[in-house]
């Protein structure tokens, strides 16, 4: 009871708090001069930019493919994307993606003959990829350009080049790990059986890819009306990302436009902020909500055709 009201506690605060920031961001702006900002980017670049998130929800799908062949099932791989792309593109918006993600994840791999517990896996080994793919992010731009993040910060440059290496240390203890330590890894009364080397390697490698490519999307389209680098959005990102887990806003909505916004200057417009919003979070969202509709109406007619009882009535039954 006391975990659920601190749930729901944790969702109004993340509520309120993005909707301070939203508002903090775009009071100064009009609805016509948003959408003017809008139509400043060119085409180009907004294909660019949905060409990268794209590319962002396709190395998402590797995040479960990893999880899955963590808990040694072979299920097929257009399975697997299907419930990734469904369950992030809407746990992304709403935010609390452990819980609804995790929620949506249940219900297809479930339905796919996989037990709590290897969803839980799945989930948890999800997790950690995009640990370690923000924490190797995180170490390149820390070390490479320490100055943008140390004004962030507040904090010496010397000072933010030590966590950069201390991120690669981080991960490479990990895949040592993976490589050496075949026992459950038991911290307090917490337990996690660590993959195998190619397993965690390829977390590595995806995850950090994956927001590289996030990077990329947000760099294209605040590039079309100013000079950024591709480094200087990376360091903006990881610093929203930083602003995001400490905050708990729902999809880092406001939290990330205020981040970016306080990193960049003027080079994020207000267009490009409201566009990457759109291009990442919005429109996977309104893919994804249909589609799961659509996929659960499937998973619905094929149970009642064989007479077996739905997921819902399986839930019921097993709490009564």
């Amino acid at each position: 009871m006391a975990k659920k009201i601190l749930t729901y506690v944790t969702v109004v605060i993340g509520f309120g708090l993005a909707g301070y920031l939203l508002y903090h961001t775009f009071r100064e702006y009009s609805a016509s001069e948003i959408v003017d900002s809008v139509k400043a980017i060119p085409i180009v670049n907004l294909l660019a930019a949905f060409g990268f998130a794209f590319g962002s929800y396709l190395c998402l799908t590797g995040f479960d493919w990893a999880g899955v062949r963590y808990v040694k099932n072979d299920l097929a791989y257009p399975k697997v994307a299907l419930a990734s792309f469904v369950a992030l593109s809407i746990g992304q918006s709403v935010g609390l993606a452990g819980l609804s993600s995790g929620g949506l994840r249940y219900r297809y791999y479930a339905h796919w003959g996989m037990s709590t517990e290897d969803v839980a896996k799945i989930v948890l080994l999800s997790g950690v990829t995009v640990g370690l793919g923000m924490t190797v992010l995180s170490g390149i731009v820390l070390i490479v350009n320490p100055k943008d993040a140390a004004s962030v910060l507040r904090m010496g440059e010397g000072v933010t080049r030590a966590i950069g290496f201390a991120c690669f240390a981080a991960t490479a203890g990990y895949l040592a790990l993976a490589a050496f330590l075949r026992t459950p890894l038991k911290v307090r009364a917490w337990t996690f059986q660590m993959p195998t080397l190619r397993i965690a390697v390829a977390q590595v490698v995806i995850g950090t890819i994956n927001f590289a490519l996030v990077s990329a999307c947000l760099r294209e389209v605040m590039a079309a009306t100013a000079d950024v680098s591709y480094l200087k959005a990376a360091t903006a990102f990881v610093l929203a990302n930083l602003a995001i887990l400490i905050t708990h806003a729902p999809g880092g909505l406001g939290v990330l436009e205020a981040t970016v916004r306080h990193v960049m200057g003027d080079a994020a417009s207000i267009g490009s902020l409201v566009a990457f919003r759109v291009i990442y979070f919005f429109i996977p969202f309104f893919i994804g909500l249909p589609l799961s509709l659509v996929v659960e109406a499937i998973f619905r007619t094929n149970k009642a055709a064989k007479g077996e009882p739905s997921l819902d009535q399986e839930t019921a039954a097993a709490v009564e």
